[in-house]
């Protein structure tokens, strides 16, 4: 009789284990599945970031190119540039040889979230 209270024992307590093992890899695995999503999308940012940044030092450095023209055709060819580089002339000021270019982005990092990255780079003769 010991035997058979011991072997059912054994069995009820194997049964009630069984699958705990499943759940925990695949909770562990949902949570490396979410970080990578969380550092795609911050990557994804921080890139679009710098794509805008580029878009406007690229944008002023043409622009700075004509500042002895006109403001549209200072702009315009801002503009060019910019949409050259993927992004979007947000403003365009000509202050005196200088040119100040506002260039902005739009990206979506993950399904369903659009974010805007915005820059904004000057350029003109050197002083000093």
């Amino acid at each position: 009789m010991r035997t058979s209270e011991r072997a059912s024992s054994r069995s009820a307590t194997t049964d009630r284990d069984r699958g705990g093992a499943t759940i925990c890899l695949l909770a562990a695995g949902l949570v490396f599945v979410l970080g990578g999503l969380f550092a795609a999308g911050v990557g994804t940012a921080r890139m679009a970031r710098q794509q805008a940044r580029v878009a406007a030092d690229f944008g002023a450095l043409a622009g700075a190119a004509r500042a002895l023209q006109d403001e549209p055709t200072v702009c315009a060819r801002a503009a060019e540039i910019v949409a050259a580089n993927g992004a979007r002339l947000v403003s365009c000021q000509i202050d005196g040889l200088d040119v100040l270019v506002t260039a902005e982005l739009t990206v979506q990092p993950l399904p369903g979230l659009t974010r805007v990255a915005t820059a904004t780079s000057r350029a003109g003769p050197l002083r000093g």
